[in-house]
């Protein structure tokens, strides 16, 4: 029988855990979108690394599965999403493919703050907004439920879930009260964003959010909606507006014509960010600066 070397050992455990395989019989997890798999991966951290479902840059309203996100779902055991109003191509995929598979869905959990979705297209249809993750107290009723459904299916790592999840709740805690102290003075500048993804955020910091072009950047706003946008404007008098990287570049132009409106990015999933445990306090920093940046120079005004 072949011998190995203890480090040719740890060689071959290392490759396992960075392809997302489980050490100790850890539970195979996934996670739908970037800031949802960096909660899992700070409370797995140690452990095992979970895989990400969305890895490009891709749009969860709009994506689509491909063959090898199906071989990941057929072998979960765990599968952390936010729910079909985020990740609709997601829905038949988890019965079909991952119907064995604990399946957490964010905007369910009793625990978490949940807003009605803020509804432009007219119709009736009452939905959740799912944008949960920008609000750091959900994020830490998030870490709460990613810990206790691992470590259900993990005891033998139950302590270091533990660990884990109060080191990342203390570093969220002291996110929350650093955003409110840095927005504080941006309190009452009113501005627009392009996607109404922001809703948590703006509530949570009592941000002046005057209006917003889309609830999905995938939605063409007809010419009747983009009128009364930009009657909005001129009404209200926003001094930013806040675009992201689906933004229609045409659509933008139409609104900010003869304003002077200012533009800055906001990036609500962190496309440009590399994935793991540091993404969610990366992402939530590039907000805080695209507001400071924005809105900063007009708050001696205020």
């Amino acid at each position: 029988m072949k011998s190995w070397s203890l480090a040719t050992i740890l060689i071959v455990l290392n490759c396992l855990t960075n392809f997302g395989l489980a050490l100790a019989d850890a539970p195979r997890v996934v996670a739908s979108i970037r800031p949802l798999h960096s909660l899992v991966s700070s409370v797995m951290e140690g452990v095992a690394s979970p895989k990400l479902l969305i890895s490009d840059s891709s749009s969860p309203h709009s994506y689509t599965l491909r063959p090898s996100d199906a071989l990941t779902l057929d072998r979960a055991e765990i599968v952390f999403w936010f729910g079909p109003e985020l990740e609709t191509f997601l829905q038949k995929p988890l019965q079909a493919l991952a119907s064995d598979a604990v399946q957490i869905s964010m905007v369910d959990q009793p625990s978490l703050y949940v807003l009605p979705g803020r509804n432009t297209r007219g119709d009736k249809l009452k939905i959740q907004d799912p944008h949960l993750w920008l609000d750091p107290v959900n994020a830490i009723a998030m870490v709460r439920v990613i810990a206790a459904t691992i470590q259900q299916a993990d005891k033998a790592n139950h302590d270091l879930y533990v660990d884990n999840a109060e080191r990342i709740i203390e570093a969220l805690e002291k996110l929350n009260v650093r955003i409110k102290s840095d927005l504080a003075p941006l309190k009452n500048i009113p501005f627009i964003t392009f996607h109404d993804a922001f809703q948590y955020f703006e509530e949570r910091y009592k941000l002046n959010s005057v209006g917003f072009v889309l609830t999905e950047p995938e939605h063409i706003s007809s010419a009747k909606y983009v009128k009364e946008i930009t009657q909005q404007i001129a009404e209200l008098r926003p001094v930013c507006i806040f675009t992201d990287s689906y933004f229609e570049p045409d659509l933008l132009e139409s609104l900010a014509s003869g304003t002077d409106l200012r533009r800055a990015t906001l990036d609500p999933i962190g496309f440009m960010l590399s994935p793991g445990p540091d993404l969610y306090f990366d992402l939530m920093q590039s907000i805080i600066d695209s507001f400071t940046h924005c809105l900063g120079s007009f708050s001696h005004a205020n």
